[in-house]
């Protein structure tokens, strides 16, 4: 969690702050092999040097970034959490518990997608 200790020192709300350390304390623990890095002041984690899954914070939610391809493939596990999202990323609102299921069905879908893939981005 080195990796990240700037980033969360810059987010102003301790609730805030401590609601994103759980989730990448959480993708740390239950997806060992991803990389956790800071990249265009967001925390993201890659695998075999492709993006998986990056996250920032707003005032009213967490922004979750899988790509398109994913936020396109579980468009109704999103509604049904009821997430609301653009093309590039999903809010999880902060007065909500984190949507564990679907972060996990999110990365799991990139992982398995992206395996021979050897760019960065889709």
């Amino acid at each position: 969690m080195n990796e990240f200790a700037a980033y969360l020192a810059k987010i102003d709300d301790p609730d805030h702050c401590d609601r994103v350390e759980e989730v990448l304390k959480w993708v740390t623990a239950s997806y060992p092999q991803l990389v956790p890095r800071v990249a265009w002041n967001q925390p993201m984690f890659t695998d075999h040097g492709t993006f998986i899954i990056a996250f920032s914070t707003a005032k009213k939610h967490m922004a979750v970034a899988p790509e398109k391809a994913a936020i396109d493939r579980f468009e109704q596990d999103i509604k049904a959490g009821s997430h609301s999202s653009t093309k590039q990323l999903i809010r999880m609102s902060w007065d909500r518990p984190v949507d564990y299921v679907l972060l996990g069905k999110l990365i799991e879908f990139n992982m398995e997608d992206k395996a021979d893939y050897d760019k960065f981005w889709r």
